[in-house]
């Protein structure tokens, strides 16, 4: 079935680890993150990497080594980790060439845009610490 918002299998990981990171008082790694959510650990790892690369997450190497948070968890919106692994969402522009719509509202002006903004807006509003 069509949904209007979808979060992205990666970006789907990278929240649910991070929020399970953030639980853990101990550094957690690939293989214990996919018993818990059921994805693949390289998956993970790789979602995760680029969660490392952009300041969110810090990893270890070694027997206990894993992922933990940079930073607290109250300062680390849910937006973040969505744009990292997606990127930054677009505001419904209308991509046509030429203006098609013959009505006075263009749909995806209109309603995509105004509901894209309150996601947006709501992973904004949102911290790790709100799941915890």
């Amino acid at each position: 079935m069509p949904r209007v918002i979808n979060f992205s299998d990666a970006a789907s990981i990278g929240i649910h680890s991070s929020i399970l990171i953030a639980k853990s008082d101990k550094p957690m790694n690939a293989i214990q993150l996919s018993e818990k959510i059921g994805s693949s650990k390289h998956n993970i790892g790789k979602v995760l990497q680029r969660l490392v690369k952009d300041g969110i997450l810090k990893s270890f190497r070694g027997p206990t080594g894993g992922f933990m948070l940079k930073k607290k968890p109250s300062e680390i919106l849910i937006y973040d980790i969505y744009r990292s692994i997606d990127g930054e969402l677009e505001q419904g522009e209308c991509h046509q060439d030429a203006h098609i719509c013959p009505f006075d509202k263009c749909i995806r002006e209109n309603i995509v845009k105004e509901i894209t903004a309150e996601f947006v807006n709501h992973l904004k509003a949102n911290t790790l610490q709100d799941y915890l």
